[in-house]
């Protein structure tokens, strides 16, 4: 059975702890891969590998560091398809989505290799009599990444090309369940000439997780995952002097006023709360139809949702693949079969379907619920899978209240050809990203990616400028040299005196 194991110092570092985690193909639901879970004493081993890099690294010129990203960036972009094909054996999503994925890892990197502007600092002269004041930004030191399941590569590029193009070294932790795409990325960045400890990755679980957080020689610590587990990450790893950035889970929104183009509305629906078997935290799982619409609008969504082709994601004709776990898949049914017990009509029922030939995969179709209720377990909780909640409201002021009282606030959409309304929409609703007649408004690199209340914890976004302010810190220096006609008697720098 193939091993996952660490990669620190710039080398592939076999697992000493004796513990292993299984790999399982989503689609056949075999164990085809083991990954080693590290130890407290393996994490605080790549710690003192990344704290040695960073002495160097740290005081690399930005012309250094940008040449490695350029080649990086290059070698990324020839290896798209061998990393999208071991997304898909691990995750399990279509190879179309996986090579999506690495397209928008791909501009963080392209972010970092412009990196030399976006570091540039502040100058003002003469504030005082010959006194200068400039304003820098310098690396932390060593970091961390700690990153989910559902985009094993384009997370830890969010991530790690920003942290070492501002010279710091990084820790990545990405998920035991896919873990062969963060070994390729760092093998990669290897070949691209970044030094070796600059990049480490180090498998495991909550050990490991735990030891990232308490151990002093971190300096900061990136999250992407569910509320609760982003909620301790920033509690422990605040309490242990770290800056820290923890993204959480979210439930978004996506209104539709009764003026709206409803084909496009239900393409987008289908698209952003099905695409990736919904596993994704920018997924629309709730639409909330305006007025007299919602009939017309569930009927464009259940007529779409059932011409989507479910099956293993290396078949080109498949559209939606599995879910990562059996256990996860079962989670999410139970979600389903308990919708109409508190009030939801089940328009489509996904839970029991399988693929011919891959029985024993991790398979659920599509579901669509209807007249979803507030305070029921479907729309309360992140569901993380293929399943859409559409709610009603009589005008757009409901709507967006409706909207504003969920305790998630990281993306939302509106659909309309309002203008006024959809400038109304983004001032008024209270979440990080917003989109009009956009269903996934994930931001360009340039632009900094979060949400606000419990879909983010820390001060900082991640990627864009957000994320260069994160893994940065700022020092400002005050600076008054004499001139030289003050020079001692005697010493002649052989400029003019000025009297």
């Amino acid at each position: 059975m193939k091993t996952v194991n660490h990669w620190i110092g710039g080398k592939t570092v076999e697992g000493a702890s004796g513990n292993y985690g299984p790999v399982t193909d989503p689609a056949t639901g075999e164990v085809t891969t083991q990954v080693a879970l590290a130890s407290a004493d393996e994490v605080d081993a790549a710690v003192r590998v990344a704290q040695e890099a960073y002495q160097s690294w740290g005081r690399s010129s930005l012309a250094a560091r940008t040449k490695v990203l350029f080649a990086y960036r290059a070698l990324l972009d020839a290896n798209r398809d061998a990393i999208a094909e071991l997304i898909t054996a691990e995750h399990g999503k279509v190879h179309s989505d996986a090579l999506g994925e690495v397209a928008r890892g791909l501009e963080i990197v392209e972010l970092a290799c412009g990196i030399t502007t976006q570091l540039k600092g502040e100058l003002s002269t003469s504030v005082s009599n010959r006194v200068d004041v400039a304003s820098i930004r310098q690396p932390l030191g060593v970091v961390a990444g700690i990153t989910p399941f559902n985009f094993p590569a384009m997370v830890p590029m969010w991530m790690f090309p920003l942290a070492v193009a501002c010279g710091n070294t990084f820790i990545l932790k990405p998920s035991e369940k896919d873990p062969s795409a963060a070994n390729k990325l760092a093998e990669l960045a290897s070949e691209a000439g970044l030094p070796a400890g600059v990049l480490n990755v180090v498998h495991g679980d909550k050990a490991a997780v735990d030891a990232l957080l308490a151990h002093p020689g971190i300096a900061a610590v990136s999250f992407v995952g569910s509320t609760p587990i982003a909620r301790h990450i920033h509690t422990t790893a605040s309490a242990n002097g770290k800056r820290v950035q923890a993204l959480g889970g979210a439930k978004n929104h996506m209104l539709v006023l009764p003026d709206a183009d409803l084909d496009a509305a239900a393409d987008a629906a289908v698209s952003a709360a099905y695409g990736s078997a919904g596993e994704r935290c920018m997924a629309i799982s709730a639409v909330v139809a305006v007025g007299s619409i919602g009939d017309e609008l569930v009927e464009k969504i259940r007529e779409r949702a059932e011409k989507i082709k479910i099956g293993p994601g290396n078949d080109p004709a498949s559209e939606m693949g599995p879910l990562i776990t059996a256990a996860h898949r079962d989670k999410v049914a139970s979600y389903v079969k308990g919708a109409a017990d508190q009030g939801a009509d089940v328009v489509l029922d996904g839970t029991g379907y399988t693929v011919g030939g891959f029985e024993n995969g991790h398979w659920i179709g599509l579901s669509l619920l209807d007249n979803v209720k507030t305070d029921s377990d479907a729309y309360r909780d992140e569901i993380f899978g293929p399943v859409l909640c559409v709610l009603r409201a009589e005008t757009y002021e409901e709507g967006v209240a409706l909207i504003n009282a969920s305790p998630f606030g990281n993306g939302t959409a509106i659909f309309t050809r309002d203008g006024g309304a959809a400038r109304r929409f983004q001032l008024e609703i209270e979440a990080g990203m917003v989109g009009v007649n956009v269903p996934i408004p994930v931001p360009v690199g340039y632009h900094s990616f979060g949400g606000w209340k419990d879909s983010l914890f820390g001060d900082h976004h991640i990627y864009g400028n957000d994320g260069i302010h994160f893994y940065t810190r700022g020092k400002v220096v005050t600076t008054r040299w004499p001139d030289p006609s003050e020079a001692p008697v005697g010493v002649d720098l052989g400029f003019p005196r000025n009297h």
